[in-house]
């Protein structure tokens, strides 16, 4: 095989690798089918309120801390003419920083010197 052949399985192989937890961490919890959310405490505040305007599509791809939700609510609040949330705030944030809050890894760790193919002269 040509050495870029072997790169590329290499690189394949790797991504395969990497996201391996990430797929495992997705079996571990069930997705509501209707919105994709993780379907656990909290989720039907966060469908009934957050859904009501975007799609859950936007609460998945953000990674936030609780403060940074916070001032996300703060400004659809102030912007988007969101409603006050009341009672369920709290619950809403709890459910968001838990199964939405930042992520402790983002990427795969980076791949050891000595696994990486030799460089040609």
């Amino acid at each position: 095989m040509s050495r870029l052949t072997n790169r590329l399985m290499l690189s394949v192989l790797t991504s395969v690798l990497s996201i391996a937890p990430v797929l495992g961490q997705a079996n571990e919890h069930k997705l509501n089918p209707a919105t994709g959310l993780i379907d656990t405490t909290g989720h039907n505040m966060v469908a009934a309120h957050c859904t009501a305007c975007h799609s859950a599509k936007l609460i998945s791809q953000n990674k936030m801390s609780r403060e940074r939700w916070l001032d996300t609510i703060r400004w659809m609040q102030s912007t988007q003419k969101l409603w006050p949330l009341g009672d369920a705030e709290p619950v809403i944030l709890d459910y968001l920083t838990t199964w939405y809050g930042p992520k402790t890894q983002s990427r795969r760790a980076p791949i050891p010197a000595h696994l990486m193919p030799k460089e040609s002269d």
